[in-house]
């Protein structure tokens, strides 16, 4: 089921990393959190208990897999896994790095700017999150969780 008025339904959402039937995995276009990914179920629901608990479960497989692959490729102080749905209201997960001197650490990326993050911190870290999302694409969610 598609929504025509919900923004993952109409968009991809970013640079799509891997995509199957059933969800994708994307890179949005955050410039101040360099690593940020989003997996998207695809078909239009808004939370996890709508699913059948083996996608649940597959679902959950995969983010915990992104997360794990950005704590050994970009090696961040900490990973923040969220799924609200507030603004758009279709099941996504958000996994982010992050690290004690970004602009919003220790409040999430959604509150209070706190500082400026220094343009040196930010370029490494774009440049990171681009082998993180070569080592996204290059793993075979497929085989591995049955997503």
């Amino acid at each position: 089921m598609k929504n025509n008025e919900c923004h993952f339904c109409s968009h991809d959402g970013g640079e799509i990393l891997v995509s199957n039937s059933v969800l994708r995995i994307i890179a949005p276009l955050e410039p101040e959190f360099p690593g940020l990914v989003r997996v998207v179920w695809h078909a239009h629901i808004a939370e996890m208990t709508d699913l059948e608990p083996s996608q649940r479960s597959a679902l959950m497989q995969v983010v915990c897999q992104v997360e794990q692959l950005i704590r050994d490729v970009i090696e961040p102080h900490k990973v923040n896994l969220a799924s609200f749905g507030n603004f758009v209201p279709h099941l996504h997960w958000h996994v982010i790095p992050r690290w004690e001197d970004d602009a919003y650490f220790p409040e999430s990326i959604w509150g209070v700017k706190l500082r400026e993050t220094s343009e040196n911190s930010l370029q490494a870290r774009h440049q990171q999150a681009l082998d993180l999302f070569e080592a996204i694409r290059s793993f075979d969610f497929k085989s591995k969780y049955n997503a």
